[in-house]
């Protein structure tokens, strides 16, 4: 069977296996067994011995350890009173912005995406507190949940993030250059997202268009605030941003390897919780646990990943399929356009780390032989998996939304649909504009 026929049909098995309704690790991993026995006729002791190497290479892999460490971050400031501190720092900055307190959920996602990596946990630490005081205070209900659900996404893209580590895991890149190709990127997203929320109230007349002090009403712990002041905003933001710091800082200045920075924001947060008499046993132990059942079900995706990698390898189908595509004279505005209806349909149906552990074995190849820069891709494809993070049926942000505020997921899509298309522009500028994806890698790292 020639390669692109044996690619046809892998593919028609993956999308069979998936409509099954069994875990996605174990539909990769029987794909990956079937295609080595019956397309590559392989006896089942040598796919076994194939299977043993691949799962004892991509286990020891030490950037991967970065993982548990940043969803623990997550998990821990999710559990704890930090998300509190994040919102009331913000009020007072953004309060009278055009379109008021709506701003903490974007800046809001911002800050805490660069703590913690994971688009779950940042829609559910900032939503559990803005969906609460902004709907006290008569906020838009659209706009509300709306950019909530696109902001959070921005956990995906504003480094650390956990899938950019899983990018550069199975493609081979640095992660550390990725993570910075993700910083312009995501602070010019939150900046179209802030943007949009302003014209919009400016436009419909909402009452806190113009903006208003209204952050005097923040409340910690059910008392008031009144006196709560742009000093008292520094206090709250100052520990976040020195956390962001050393992670990030420690990471481009060469100090410490991306796992390591994982650590030391670690030991930080650990020693935050700690001070402010928020790290009781339950939390530890409760946040452990998450960190845990979160880690596992990554790990067993990515290595299923690494084995149908290696099966479609030893098929010769990643190699065939890009000389194919190139030898058509694709353009590379037509590949990336095709890709992205490709990634919104997926988006669909599966979560982020799937779409990638699925798609990139035979995509990368096609990347490479159209010569398109794969820190580049990388970020187009963690902003195409955000997109999907906030499409339906299996939006995970719109889920986690719709279970903190309980509106049906059908409303919240109608409420994130227009910040899936400002993602797409955004994904249309970085193509016209690589430069702004480009930048802090080549400065950095020249």
């Amino acid at each position: 069977m020639d390669p692109l026929t044996s690619a046809a049909v892998v593919l028609a098995a993956i999308l069979l296996v998936l409509a099954s309704g069994i875990w996605i690790y174990v539909g990769l991993i029987l794909v990956a067994a079937g295609s080595l026995m019956f397309l590559g006729h392989m006896p089942l002791d040598r796919v076994m011995n194939i299977f043993g190497s691949i799962i004892l290479r991509s286990a020891g892999s030490w950037e991967l350890s970065a993982i548990p460490l940043f969803i623990w971050i997550g998990e821990l400031i999710l559990k704890t009173d930090i998300s509190m501190r994040i919102f009331r720092g913000l009020a007072p900055i953004v309060g009278r912005l055009p379109g008021g307190l709506i701003h903490s959920n974007v800046f809001g996602c911002t800050l805490f995406s660069a703590i913690c990596g994971s688009s779950a946990a940042t829609t559910a630490t900032v939503g559990r507190i803005t969906i609460t005081e902004l709907g006290n205070k008569n906020y838009r209900e659209s706009l509300v949940l709306g950019s909530l659900a696109g902001s959070g996404s921005l956990g995906l893209l504003i480094p650390p993030s956990i899938v950019m580590i899983v990018y550069g895991v199975l493609a081979e890149v640095p992660i550390d250059r990725l993570f910075a190709a993700g910083i312009l990127p995501g602070i010019f997203i939150a900046l179209v997202f802030s943007a949009y929320v302003g014209i919009r109230c400016l436009l419909s007349g909402d009452r806190n268009a113009e903006g208003s002090p209204q952050y005097r009403d923040v409340r910690e712990d059910g008392k008031p605030a009144e006196n709560y002041t742009l000093w008292n905003s520094l206090q709250d933001l100052t520990p976040i941003l020195l956390i962001v710091g050393l992670v990030l800082g420690s990471i481009y200045t060469g100090l410490a390897t991306p796992s390591e920075a994982a650590g030391i924001g670690m030991i930080c947060v650990l020693v935050l919780t700690a001070v402010t008499g928020a790290l009781t046993w339950d939390v530890f132990q409760s946040s452990l646990m998450s960190t845990l059942h979160t880690s596992i079900m990554i790990f067993t995706v990515v290595i299923a990943a690494s084995l149908i990698s290696t099966a479609l390898g030893y098929l010769h189908i990643p190699s065939e399929l890009a000389n194919y595509i190139v030898g058509s004279d694709i353009s590379t505005g037509e590949f990336i356009l095709l890709t992205s209806v490709f990634f919104l349909f997926l988006g669909m149906i599966l979560d982020g780390v799937s779409i990638i552990v699925m798609t990139l074995p035979i995509l990368f190849s096609i990347v490479q032989g159209l010569g398109i820069d794969p820190i580049w891709f990388g970020i187009y494809l963690v902003i195409m998996v955000e997109v999907g993070q906030i499409t339906p049926p299996v939006g995970f942000n719109l889920m986690i939304i719709h279970s903190i505020s309980g509106v049906p997921i059908s409303r919240m899509a109608l409420y994130a649909l227009p910040f899936c298309f400002l993602m797409c522009m955004c994904v249309a500028i970085f193509y016209f504009v690589p430069e702004i994806v480009m930048y802090l890698p080549n400065v950095l790292f020249n």
